[in-house]
Order: C-alpha cells, then structure tokens, then sequence
C-alpha cells in the first residue's frame, strides 16, 4: 500500500518519475487528488527519485529511531 496521496497523472509531463503515479496503490483504501495538482505545468506534489529517501529519514527522526545517519 502506497501510504501517500496518489496521483492519476492526468496531463503531467513528468509523471513517470513521480512516485505518487508510479507507487502501486492500495486494493482496499487509498487517498487520491481529486485533481491532479498542476498549476502552471509545474507540481508541488513532485515526489522524486530522492524524496522516498527523505520521507523515510523523516519518519525515523519522528519516531525516534536514534540510528538516522
């Protein structure tokens, strides 16, 4: 299950390097964007290569996980 807010891509040029449309969504329960967030051909929403990386460090920090590098 993606724990993310997922994308369907619609009308995105980068979509398949964004992990909220690549992610494999959950069979049973899972957040979409009633719209996909493009304003201006640009995304804040963009999750990159690197940002799974980044939000993994950051839920280590927030549960206390003591061994983040």
């Amino acid at each position: 299950m993606a724990d993310i807010t997922m994308c369907s891509g619609e009308g995105c040029p980068v979509k398949q390097k964004c992990k909220r449309f690549t992610a494999k969504p959950s069979e049973l329960w899972q957040s979409w964007f009633a719209t996909p967030p493009i304003e201006d051909g640009k995304c804040e929403m963009y999750w990159g290569d690197n940002a799974e990386s980044v939000f993994n460090q950051l839920k280590d920090i927030t549960s206390g996980n003591e061994n983040v590098q």
